[in-house]
Parts: C-alpha cells; sequence; structure tokens
C-alpha cells in the first residue's frame, strides 16, 4: 500500500521537527501545523492531498477537540488521529466518539504510530473506492 499523506499538527516545534523527519524517512508525506488554525487553513488548501490528520489534544488557542470538530464538519473523508499525554486521555476517547479514528499516547512508538496512520488512510481509500464505485453504476445505469 502506498504510504499516506499526513498533517502532523502540535504546538511542539521540537516534536513537529522530530516526527516529520522520521515518518519522511519512511516514506510518507508530511505537513506539519503548530495550532489548530494553521492546520485548518492548510486544509482549506490541501484537503484533498491529506489523508490523515494527527492532532495533539492539548493545545494553546483551539484545541484538538475544537479542531477535530472542524475538521469532521468541513471535510468529512479526512481520518484524525487524536495524540495525547496521559493526563487528557478522556478528551481523547471525546474525540472518538466525535469521530477521531483513533488515538495514541504521547510518546507514541513509532511502529504503532505508522501502523495507526496506515490504517486510517487505508479506511479513507476504501471509502474512496466506494464513492467512485457508487458514481459509476449510476452512470452506468442510466437510460439513453
Amino acid at each position: 500500500m502506498e504510504k499516506a499523506s499526513i498533517l502532523l499538527v502540535d504546538d511542539e516545534t521540537a516534536f513537529l521537527d522530530a516526527m516529520k523527519r522520521r515518518l519522511s524517512k519512511r516514506g510518507f508525506m508530511v505537513e506539519t501545523a503548530e495550532s489548530g488554525l494553521d492546520a485548518m487553513d492548510l486544509l482549506e488548501d490541501r484537503h484533498d492531498g491529506i489523508e490523515v490528520v494527527i492532532l495533539d489534544v492539548k493545545m494553546p488557542g483551539i484545541d484538538g477537540i475544537e479542531t477535530l470538530r472542524e475538521i469532521k464538519r468541513k471535510y468529512p473523508m479526512v481520518e484524525v488521529v487524536m495524540l495525547t499525554g496521559h493526563a487528557t486521555v478522556g478528551s481523547a476517547i471525546e474525540g472518538m466518539k466525535l469521530g477521531a479514528f483513533d488515538y495514541l499516547m504521547k510518546p507514541a512508538d513509532i511502529d504503532s504510530f505508522t501502523d495507526t496512520v496506515m490504517e486510517a488512510a487505508g479506511k479513507r481509500r476504501q471509502q474512496e473506492q466506494k464513492i467512485i464505485e457508487a458514481r459509476m453504476r449510476a452512470i452506468t445505469s442510466r437510460k439513453p
């Protein structure tokens, strides 16, 4: 399976830089944003090119939960994985109820991180394929 395109959102610049390097070395296309607002701006321009958003729960300004709500409202096909520290597991679970694909604990093991990203990307790709197939059925079933 082709590697996923990711938007990594976290207010910790050192974490963003390190994860971008690690994921890029593994073949992922990685964009970064340091806030929920930056993430929404980037998605506005590139939502078709981003399959999975990795979203920190705790951020100043618009937090991860509010950002998740906006992503799912505007771009429902984008899969979101919540990233949380031990103190915010309740928020991550709330995120799951709001449509997040999964949540990961910080610091995340890189293998489980990449596995979860690929599962989320796989789900999105399956949904896109179903939409394409439904459109093709609708086109081919039209009477001339």
